[in-house]
């Protein structure tokens, strides 16, 4: 299989991660760098052995140089996913998308839009869909091993000091700097659930908002900084106890304590948390998006689901119930408890461990293992111009997230939404590969 090259856009974490797999196995090769931030530019160039030459501050100077490669990773901050995306397919790259695909339906629609017209794969970082749970979960359905599926009960926990770190504190804290909290964070969860089911949802309806992270929620005697508040040794989110406690553990310090400081010393750590936005009290922050949100759907099958995101729970993986006519599947991340109706049987399946007996990925590395096999899938898809890999393209992507909207709809007006997909045409299955044309932008098919 030809080796894949590929410009990174966007060189934090997500980017990062991807890039690192794709070099890992030697599937893929960076042969470009666009990031905004000087720090993260350089490591990222050195990292993967970027000749100067192909070192961008912005992906415009990407698509102005005609930079050859096969492909591109888009990993930029989520209101920055358009341009380059619908730019970069025009120029033929194929595209792996950081999820949301977008901030809005237009956005997103003409995102897909292009990957149609230019016949390019674009694979949406849905990385549930890959992992080895989700693909055992998906046969053990196909398999009719409880019947017809007729409930589905989802938790998402997101966790206290994560919801905190992203939510409140970070990035994603802000619908009008990003997105609200259901696309940003839990369209993995829409969109899996619309895979598991096999269709998407006729009518949705949605309660939830921001209950805790204000400032009536503040105790009495808090200040706005963890540093100086003398509620903070007791403070279930002190800042304090967070960044310092990632000190010494490397994956903590990769994230999330990158995302405060690239000093990882004590007085780097208390410099960032004096000054920077990570040592904001959680009651003085300037955050907007839902603490909490309840999810229900209804599909023509007259199958349900309800789903549940919550910030006020450990950082676990997510927990499932299936419930069939012929019996019911309690999922945990990592393993399934199955019971069959017709004979009273229990079975308790471990997904960690592979079909021939060796450990498979932990739950907690890669999202169950769904980082390293999303990458692995587009590598192969791309080489091979065979897009049998992907187990979503443009089309059903962009149908999840509009479902994410009918539900956020419904939960601004208090109302039951009926959804409209919209459906597009699929992209072809069989694309352009890295062997039709290794080192330099695909060429535009007609529309």
């Amino acid at each position: 299989m030809s080796q894949v090259t590929m410009v990174l856009i966007g060189a934090g974490l997500r980017g990062m991660t991807y890039a690192r797999h794709a070099l890992a196995t030697g599937a893929g090769r960076v042969v470009a760098v666009a990031e905004p931030d000087p720090r993260r530019r350089a490591r990222a160039a050195e990292e993967f052995g970027v000749p100067r030459e192909r070192v961008y501050t912005d992906w415009r100077e990407v698509a102005a140089a005609g930079t050859p490669a096969d492909a591109c990773v888009i990993a930029t901050q989520d209101r920055s996913h358009t341009e380059p995306a619908v730019a970069l397919a025009d120029l033929g790259y194929h595209i792996l998308l950081e999820k949301p695909m977008a901030t809005s339906e237009d956005e997103a629609a003409a995102i897909a839009d292009a990957a149609r017209r230019n016949g390019i794969l674009l694979a949406v970082c849905h990385v549930l869909r890959y992992t080895p749970y989700t693909r055992l979960l998906k046969r053990l359905l196909a398999d009719g091993r409880i019947g017809r599926l007729v409930s589905v009960q989802h938790l998402e926990p997101v966790g206290w000091w994560h919801h905190a770190h992203s939510f409140v504190r970070g990035n994603w804290r802000r619908q009008d700097t990003s997105a609200p909290m259901l696309l940003t964070k839990s369209c993995h969860d829409i969109d899996w659930l619309v895979h598991l089911f096999g269709e998407t949802p006729r009518k949705v309806g949605s309660f939830g908002g921001l209950t805790h992270f204000r400032p009536e929620g503040a105790p009495p005697g808090a200040t706005d900084r963890c540093l100086d508040c003398p509620l903070e040794p007791d403070c279930p989110y002190s800042a304090k106890r967070l960044y310092l406690g990632c000190l010494g553990d490397p994956e903590q310090e990769f994230w999330p304590l990158s995302a405060v400081t690239d000093d990882h010393t004590e007085a780097g750590v208390l410099a960032a948390l004096r000054s920077g936005p990570y040592g904001r009290c959680v009651y003085a922050c300037d955050n907007d998006v839902v603490d909490h949100q309840v999810v229900s759907m209804e599909f023509d099958s007259g199958a349900t689901c309800s789903f549940t995101m919550s910030a006020f729970t450990p950082m676990e993986q997510r927990r499932t119930r299936l419930l069939g006519t012929h019996g019911f599947i309690d999922g945990d991340g990592s393993t399934l408890r199955l019971v069959d109706f017709r004979d009273g049987s229990e079975e308790t399946i471990d997904t960690r461990t592979s079909a021939t007996g060796s450990p498979g990925p932990a739950s907690e590395d890669g999202h169950g293992g769904g980082d390293e096999a999303l990458i692995d899938a587009f590598l192969s898809a791309v080489a091979t111009g065979d897009a049998s890999p992907l187990l979503s393209d443009a089309a059903e992507s962009l149908a999840t997230h509009r479902v994410v909207w009918a539900v956020e709809r419904a939960r601004v007006t208090g109302t039951v939404v009926e959804v409209d997909v919209l459906d597009h045409a699929p992209t072809a299955g069989v694309v352009r590969s890295a062997a039709d044309g290794p080192g330099r932008p695909a060429p535009r098919s007609s529309p």
